[in-house]
């Protein structure tokens, strides 16, 4: 017997959480990453595409797949298409690609200076690897490299301002995409 229901919308604080669980998911791969920095200078450069394929695979693939990333499943959380119906690949790209294509470019424009720097140079940076060296890549960087990280930031406020003032609870991507992200599993899925 099917019945039919009322999805009951994720809210910010659910959602925030389960970006907390991925973040978690996420620390050792981030630990990696700051050992890589430490250890060689152009570790950033070559670990550039690799970071954006388990991105894709993790924030879009497995969306697409199962409905959502580790952290919003281990919270019954779901991401769907407003209708109600599974997202697919296509719209699980387009809902990551904004925060994807910035963090890309972002990312790509602190890794030019460090193909112009010398090893002596940057091993001058390691003693202040949280204060000096990003400091110093940023100060490098191309031109379009602040204006980028301008639109990221704005980007995210404004993700936040727009899932906090609307009924379903979406965010930007969530109307970029057509979808919105539901709590508890639907019969389909059980």
């Amino acid at each position: 017997m099917e019945t039919s229901q009322t999805p009951v919308y994720a809210g910010f604080w659910v959602r925030f959480c389960a970006m907390l669980v991925d973040g978690l998911i996420w620390l050792p791969l981030a630990l990696v990453i700051v050992w890589g920095e430490l250890e060689y200078r152009l570790f950033d450069v070559y670990a550039l595409i690799p970071l954006v394929i388990v991105n894709v695979g993790y924030n879009v693939a497995l969306v697409a797949q199962f409905g959502g990333t580790p952290g919003k499943l281990l919270l019954r959380l779901r991401v769907r298409r407003t209708a109600g119906s599974a997202i697919g690949f296509g719209r699980a790209l387009l809902r990551h690609a904004p925060e994807l294509l910035l963090w890309t470019a972002s990312a790509a424009a602190l890794s030019i200076p460090l193909l112009t720097m010398s090893d002596e140079h940057y091993q001058e940076l390691l003693p202040h690897f949280l204060t000096q060296r990003r400091a110093q890549l940023e100060a490098l960087a191309p031109a379009w490299y602040r204006p980028t990280q301008m639109l990221y930031i704005v980007w995210v406020y404004a993700e936040f301002i727009v899932l906090l003032t609307n009924r379903k609870r979406r965010a930007l991507h969530d109307f970029l995409a057509g979808t919105v992200v539901v709590r508890g599993i639907t019969a389909d899925e059980a």
